[in-house]
C-alpha cells in the first residue's frame, strides 16, 4: 500500500486524533501488499481504504463499517439482514454502499468483495489501459 503501507495510518494533525478501530486493523493489513491500495487521508475518507484513489471500504464517522458493492449485491445483503444503505448524513442514501451491521467477523470478506468490485470498475472505466485494449 502506498501512503501508509506498514504504518497502517497517517499521523493525524494535532488536535484531530483519529482512533483506529482494532476490528478494522486486519482489514487494512489484508491489503498491505497491494501497491494500488492506500489507507488514510483527511476529511470524509480519513478512515478509508482506496484502490487507485477510489474508496472501497471504510469506517464512517459513526464507526460503521461501510463497503462499496454492486447495487444488486447491496440490496441482497440488506434483504439478508446484513446491513443497510449507507447514509452520508445529508439525507442522501448511497445505493452502492452497504453499512454493515453486527460484529466484525464479516468485514474482511466484504472488504475483499468490495476490492474485487473496485478492480472491475477500474478496468471498465474509459481511458484506462485495460479498457483501451478492448
Amino acid at each position: 500500500m502506498k501512503k501508509t503501507t506498514a504504518r497502517r495510518h497517517k499521523n493525524p494533525p494535532a488536535g484531530r486524533h483519529v482512533e483506529l478501530d482494532p476490528s478494522f486493523v486486519p482489514v487494512i493489513e489484508a491489503f498491505a501488499s497491494d501497491q494500488r491500495v492506500t489507507y488514510g487521508g483527511q476529511g470524509f475518507g480519513r478512515r478509508a481504504l482506496r484502490l487507485d484513489g477510489k474508496i472501497f471500504a471504510m469506517l464512517s464517522s459513526k464507526g460503521q463499517f461501510v463497503v462499496k458493492l454492486p447495487r444488486d449485491r447491496v440490496a441482497e445483503l440488506i434483504r439478508l439482514g446484513r446491513g443497510g444503505y449507507f447514509d452520508t448524513g445529508r439525507d442522501r442514501i448511497m445505493k452502492e454502499w452497504l453499512a454493515v451491521v453486527g460484529d466484525a467477523t464479516s468485514w474482511l470478506g466484504l472488504a475483499k468483495e468490495a476490492h474485487r468490485f473496485a478492480q472491475r470498475a477500474a478496468c471498465d472505466s474509459p481511458g484506462t489501459a485495460t479498457s483501451a485494449r478492448r
